[in-house]
């Protein structure tokens, strides 16, 4: 996905630029009767070296409310509306960056030999104090182009009303929760 989505560059290592290190992190997922399912590994960056207001200056994760959920939901049931839940797979990767943004070269993915290569990232990855942001950014951008309206009371509740029917939609980090009175 990092490659599909054209995440980053690689380009000559700047000289006054930090430039953070990356990390794997492997997991073995399992099926409901404890048997292996799948082995996931994950390229993230190693976030914690990141210095505020050199670095970043401000984090966000778009976290619904529980109260939000709950009457999302309530309505839900009182009025017979279809809901559904979406997990955003690979979702940071979709964060467009704003900084200037430098990673080594991972294990697996050393592109030159020479030490004086880096990337330059163009989009968010995992373990970025700014990911969420950048994600949610997109994500906002996007459903607003779509004619939804964001409350002004709860930035991840959008809602779109077309010929009297309904959408609301939750944001809660990469899980969206859908509920609408038409399929």
């Amino acid at each position: 996905m990092i490659e599909k989505n054209e995440t980053w560059m690689l380009v000559d290592r700047p000289v006054h630029k930090k430039v953070i290190g990356m990390k794997w992190i492997f997991k073995t997922k399992l099926n409901a009767y404890g048997s292996i399912n799948k082995h996931k590994a994950r390229l993230i960056v190693k976030g914690y070296s990141q210095e505020p207001g050199i670095d970043f200056t401000d984090i966000f994760a778009p976290v619904s409310r529980h109260d939000t959920i709950k009457l999302l939901l309530a309505l839900a049931a009182q009025n017979g509306w279809h809901i559904f839940q979406l997990d955003v797979k690979s979702a940071f990767l979709n964060g467009v960056l704003n900084e200037e943004i430098y990673v080594e070269q991972p294990d697996g993915f050393e592109k030159q030999i020479t030490s004086n290569k880096v990337y330059l990232l163009k989009k968010a990855l995992y373990g970025f104090k700014q990911a969420p942001r950048a994600w949610y950014n997109r994500l906002d951008g996007y459903l607003l182009s779509l004619g939804f309206e964001r409350s002004m009371n709860e930035v991840t509740l959008y809602v779109k009303n077309v010929n009297k029917h309904t959408l609301i939609i939750s944001v809660y980090v990469d899980n969206l929760l859908i509920a609408g009175d038409k399929e």
